[in-house]
């Protein structure tokens, strides 16, 4: 499904699944996004899902909805676009990371890490995915200062890598985990990550902003 990451001065907040044919957006507690700052009107814009596409409509704000700096009334959304209201910006996902596992590209083994993996104390835990998944999955940092740590991928959409330089979303899936990019240059396995989603293979060592982590299934 479609998604949206949204952020302010470069951090990201949250990250909204878009699943009803109309998602509503503005500063009144009844929207179904609710940005609760005095620059957007308390109805401020409207989603519209129709089919495939996704439309984005301003309901004549008082600051305006932008897309990529434009000033729009009503917009269908492409992937990536970002969506300016107030100070906040709303990067738009296209459903990358719904798209079939048939369909990802087959990619080189990870190379091994350069240096001792921190052994993983947390606890298997019965896998929610069915039976593609054996275990829990983690996140493990590999440089850095905070190398030896471990980002649980519990939620279906886990956020990762720093703000303003590069983020990476993973996704919990049926039968595993995919990865696509946000913004910035994310590196799988020492290759670059192109716009689609890509499947996570246990070992799979991803690479953000400087910081390097491995991809694990206890």
């Amino acid at each position: 499904m479609p998604k949206l990451i949204v952020s302010i001065d470069g951090v990201v907040i949250k990250d909204v699944t878009l699943a009803k044919d109309r998602t509503t957006l503005g500063r009144r507690p009844y929207n179904d996004i609710v940005v609760d700052n005095l620059a957007i009107s308390g109805e401020h814009a409207v989603l519209h899902m129709i089919g495939g596409d996704v439309y984005l409509e301003d309901l004549n704000s008082t600051n305006g909805t932008y897309v990529n700096g434009r000033a729009i009334k009503k917009q269908a959304l492409e992937q990536n676009d970002v969506i300016e209201v107030g100070k906040y910006k709303i990067r738009f996902l296209a459903g990358a990371a719904a798209a079939t596992e048939s369909l990802l590209p087959v990619r080189p083994p990870p190379p091994a890490p350069s240096g001792p993996i921190p052994l993983s104390s947390a606890p298997t835990v019965q896998s929610p995915l069915g039976g593609g998944t054996a275990g829990a999955a983690v996140m493990r940092v590999l440089s850095g200062s905070a190398a030896g740590r471990e980002l649980s991928l519990q939620k279906v959409v886990t956020t990762i890598g720093k703000p303003g330089l590069a983020v990476a979303a993973v996704t919990r899936r049926l039968h595993g985990y995919v990865v696509a990019p946000i913004d910035g240059e994310t590196l799988l396995n020492g290759e670059p990550l192109g716009s689609e989603a890509v499947a996570l293979q246990d070992g799979d060592v991803l690479e953000l902003g400087g910081t390097r982590m491995q991809f694990v299934i206890s």
